[in-house]
């Protein structure tokens, strides 16, 4: 399936599959990643005034993608994507697990074939610390502050469903950063606990500690430290990080900006009050990733460790008057992306390469020796060649979802290139909106081009229902 659905993306992509060699040392894999991180809210990127030296020293010892999006930027459509590598259609995640979307099945399922089960099949030790948000809540519900309101979010995730990893110190979803719950790995439903730590402080904390305890059993790891800032709850962020924000020049931020409302506008003044804020938890994050890379260092796992530092999606905070993420412009998909291995990989910027988050699934098993265990059922890219040699086709077009969980035939699919966003709407399986925005000549998408490219939006509209079919998306059947 995999390389059958990119071929008929993109007809001149082939298969790029990473050689199998035979490895005496089998690589370790650190995958952090954060929630609502921008990709431009990164030092090494340029572009805005965040402190970030333990993210940019990172960069520089390994490839920063500087291209990469999520395509469907939700919280758990994206994470059920990268586990499963499968589309939200295939994956039956189409939307956040909470209970309103518990009666339509919104949940990871038991039966996937994630890549952590791969890794543990393969003698992998395998833990997961911090936010999963896979599960869907049911009644009674675990009694935390997210569940009281009229939608519960938070669940505890049993063993069963934990797909191959073995240490667990995680929640479902739980914003209050200042104060985390979690359950470990052999805590009941009722038996979670809270912190007095912020949340990435305290799950550096618990990732040093399984790094330490890993390199004295010499057995190949895969690590996910899953920290739930920059997320939502932007003030709930200690006071070191916030002093360095304090005096920052918001209006200058917005001078160039198009995208952002105006001061007075209830948008423009969310953004401006929050920003500082945003940054600070950026930072934060920041200080405990070097955390982790240095005892990474310490204990003489650096090398042949892969290092991954993504998020799941970014956030617009006010920018096209939409506070959230759920959309298409640059400030939701585009993810921050670093891939660091000293011992295969030499340092560069990767501009071109259009990564998906969903495409570590099959590109990392690739990169480790484990091509031929990537299940049938992955659809997303690998672009393990890309990622190792900075060679092969990189023309490599992302789909983009939204998907109304109560109403499968309301929604958005699109397409990103590296030049183009292409985005249709229907509703009740009828579409009602075509969007087109040229990013070379508008960065910001301010203006639909749509009915100004009439042979653009035919070319875009049957490579897109190629996608739709190419996927077992139903959503093919409301183009012409």
């Amino acid at each position: 399936m995999k390389s059958h659905v990119a071929l008929l993306l993109l007809p001149t992509i082939l298969p790029t599959f990473a050689n199998a060699q035979s490895k005496p040392s089998p690589p370790n894999l650190v995958f952090i990643m954060a929630d609502q991180f921008r990709a431009d809210a990164m030092g090494c990127m340029g572009k805005e005034p965040v402190q970030t030296p333990n993210l940019d020293k990172l960069a520089s010892k390994g490839i920063l993608f500087t291209n990469s999006v999520s395509s469907y930027p939700v919280s758990s459509p994206a994470r059920a994507m990268l586990m499963t590598g499968m589309y939200p259609v295939s994956n039956k995640v189409v939307g956040n697990c909470n209970s309103q979307t518990a009666p339509y099945g919104v949940e990871l399922s038991q039966e996937a074939r994630c890549w952590s089960d791969v890794l543990k099949d393969q003698g992998y030790a395998t833990g997961y610390i911090g936010k999963w948000h896979l599960d869907s809540p049911y009644q009674p519900y675990v009694d935390t502050y997210n569940n009281r309101g009229k939608v519960a979010w938070n669940e505890w995730c049993p063993p069963e469903r934990r797909h191959g990893f073995e240490q667990w110190i995680a929640y479902g979803t739980y914003d209050y950063h200042l104060k985390p719950m979690y359950w470990n790995t052999t805590a009941a439903r009722d038996s979670f606990y809270y912190v007095d730590q912020w949340g990435p402080a305290y799950e550096a904390d618990r990732a040093i500690e399984y790094i330490r305890h890993q390199q004295e059993s010499k057995q190949p790891f895969a690590l996910v430290v899953s920290m739930n800032p920059p997320h939502t709850g932007y003030e709930l962020v200690p006071e070191q990080y916030k002093e360095l924000y304090k005096n920052i020049d918001v209006e200058a931020l917005c001078k160039d900006r198009p995208d952002i409302p105006a001061k007075g506008t209830e948008m423009g003044d969310y953004f401006r009050n929050n920003i500082r804020n945003y940054y600070a938890c950026i930072t934060g994050v920041d200080e405990n990733v070097g955390r982790i890379m240095e005892a990474l260092k310490q204990y003489q796992l650096s090398d042949n460790t892969i290092v991954v530092f993504t998020s799941d999606h970014g956030i617009c905070m006010g920018a096209h008057n939409s506070a959230g993420k759920d959309i298409f412009y640059e400030e939701s998909i585009r993810i921050p992306m670093i891939i660091s291995w000293p011992e295969k990989i030499t340092p560069r910027k990767e501009e071109q390469l259009m990564i998906g988050f969903a495409d570590l699934y099959p590109s990392l098993l690739s990169m480790m020796g484990f091509q031929k265990e990537i299940p049938e059922t992955v659809q997303t890219f690998d672009l393990s060649k890309q990622i190792l040699t900075g060679k092969g086709n990189k023309e490599v077009v992302q789909p983009y979802y939204f998907i109304q969980y109560d109403n499968q035939t309301t929604g958005y699919r699109g397409l990103r290139t590296n030049t183009h966003t292409y985005v249709v709407h229907a509703a009740d399986g009828k579409t009602d909106e075509v969007l087109l925005f040229d990013r070379q000549e508008d960065p910001y998408q301010m203006n639909n081009i749509a009915s100004k490219q009439p042979q653009l939006i035919r070319s875009f509209e049957r490579q897109l229902k190629k996608w739709l079919i190419a996927t077992n998306d139903p959503f093919a059947n409301y183009l012409p």
